[in-house]
């Protein structure tokens, strides 16, 4: 049984910074891809960013290229999602992903096979 457990979430002011933590479990993720979403309120969950486990290749939606750095610590089985400059837009419920495929550069969400459960990041004026 695949788990994904999301952390780091919170309240930052725009402009700051943020860096949220999935911690896998279950099996091995070299041959994975893991890959965050986020979604706001009212709206549809949408791709942010997307590493390969092994190998380390990246991919990011434009939203938040420049912004954001995914990585991975395969020691821990944990991928982070660095978030900088933070703007309002940026809030939501995000989301750590799972597929059983390496390459990163697949924005679906119907092509992830597991979820966590999501953790909320709030940006305040």
């Amino acid at each position: 049984q695949v788990q994904l457990v999301e952390s780091g979430g919170g309240l930052v002011q725009a402009g700051g910074s943020l860096r949220l933590s999935c911690a896998a479990s279950g099996r091995t993720f070299s041959s994975h891809a893991m890959g965050w979403f986020r979604q706001a309120p009212g709206k549809v969950r949408e791709f942010v960013a997307a590493i390969s486990w092994s190998g380390g290749a990246t991919f990011y939606a434009d939203s938040v290229k420049g912004r954001f750095i995914i990585s991975e610590d395969n020691a821990k089985n944990t991928v982070y999602l660095q978030m900088n400059s933070l703007k309002l837009e940026d809030s939501a419920v995000y989301y750590c992903a799972s597929r059983n495929g390496g390459s990163p550069y697949v924005p679906l969400e119907r092509e992830y096979d597991y979820w966590g459960q999501g953790t909320q990041v709030t940006v305040s004026s």
